[in-house]
């Protein structure tokens, strides 16, 4: 896929108030100062359409940005710094189990994990929670660049271990990817094209 244009949208922190339009939507989440801002630039070839900062959390609502004029791409505020509680739903914020449950747009959701760590409990969750609700996702790993080729097969066998050892019957659909190197990239891309393509062929939006 090539992108053509990308344009911001709208920022808010109510569902009902996200675009009306039926085009198909891929949500882009993951803990904070995973390196999601910088990723979502790599993808659509502009250096800052979504801000970046140094300082985690700094994404705190729902933001739209319209690609190629056919499909969004939804930047979500990272998950890290949420009140912890034994309930996961109580784990993120309210409109962003809102806008999981009940966006009828959202096709996709991307699961950004940091490749450099071992598998943390808090993405183990967000992934069982979204397990739980049905939501369609896949996972991003970023920061590739930063690591051995040896560790990043080992951190996502790691993953691997953990999801199925948690009644995954499978590994769910990843990426690995480096907004450095815009490793990953096309194989994201592609796969966001293959979606849109069946869904505007099927008619399902």
């Amino acid at each position: 896929m090539k992108i053509n244009s990308a344009e911001f949208i709208i920022s808010n922190s109510d569902v009902s108030k996200c675009p009306l339009e039926r085009l198909p939507e891929y949500a882009f989440i993951g803990r904070s100062n995973v390196g999601k801002s910088s990723l979502i630039n790599m993808l659509t070839n502009h250096k800052n359409l979504a801000k970046t900062s140094g300082k985690p959390g700094k994404t705190q609502l729902i933001n739209h940005f319209k690609i190629n004029l056919n499909w969004f791409l939804v930047d979500l505020p990272g998950y890290g710094y949420a009140r912890v509680s034994k309930k996961t739903k109580e784990v993120f914020q309210e409109f962003i189990t809102d806008y999981f449950e009940k966006r009828e747009q959202l096709v996709c959701a991307f699961v950004l994990i940091d490749i450099r760590l071992e598998a943390q409990k808090i993405d183990l969750e967000f992934i069982e929670y979204l397990g739980e609700t049905e939501v369609p996702f896949c996972i991003i790993f970023t920061k590739a660049d930063k690591i051995s080729k040896t560790k990043i097969d080992s951190h996502v066998a790691a993953y691997r271990k953990a999801l199925l050892a948690n009644n995954w019957e499978e590994m769910p659909q990843y990426f690995v990817t480096s907004a450095t190197e815009a490793t990953g990239r096309d194989k994201v891309l592609d796969f966001i094209d293959g979606v849109n393509n069946e869904m505007f062929k099927s008619g399902e939006l």
